[in-house]
């Protein structure tokens, strides 16, 4: 089993839920998240004066997975978060080793 973690531009977000829900995956964790890659924020004004937002808005995609998911879930999600433009994000994949659904007590791809 894998977790993927995906860091997204918010307004992606209902491209990724359904190209993933498309592929069979059920399941999807998103949490509200800030930070900077490469593009190190920007500078906005409001009401003339300047300021620098350091931290942008993401959104943070967690996903359990089976193995033979996992390949078809990048692409999925890399085509669905893209715009071509600085700050698309960037995808995460480590070894899942445990799942259990606490309602079933499944275990395993079960679980997932």
């Amino acid at each position: 089993m894998k977790f993927v973690t995906a860091i997204i531009k918010p307004f992606k977000l209902d491209d990724v839920r359904e190209s993933l829900s498309e592929i069979g995956v059920q399941g999807v964790t998103v949490t509200e998240v800030k930070g900077f890659g490469r593009q190190k924020g920007h500078t906005e004004l409001y009401r003339g004066s300047e300021y620098v937002v350091d931290f942008l808005p993401k959104l943070k995609l967690e996903v359990a997975i089976a193995d033979h998911l996992l390949e078809r879930t990048l692409e999925v999600v890399a085509d669905a978060a893209t715009t071509g433009k600085i700050g698309d994000g960037k995808i995460f994949v480590t070894d899942l080793e445990q799942v259990i659904r606490i309602r079933t007590g499944e275990t395993g791809e079960d679980a997932v």
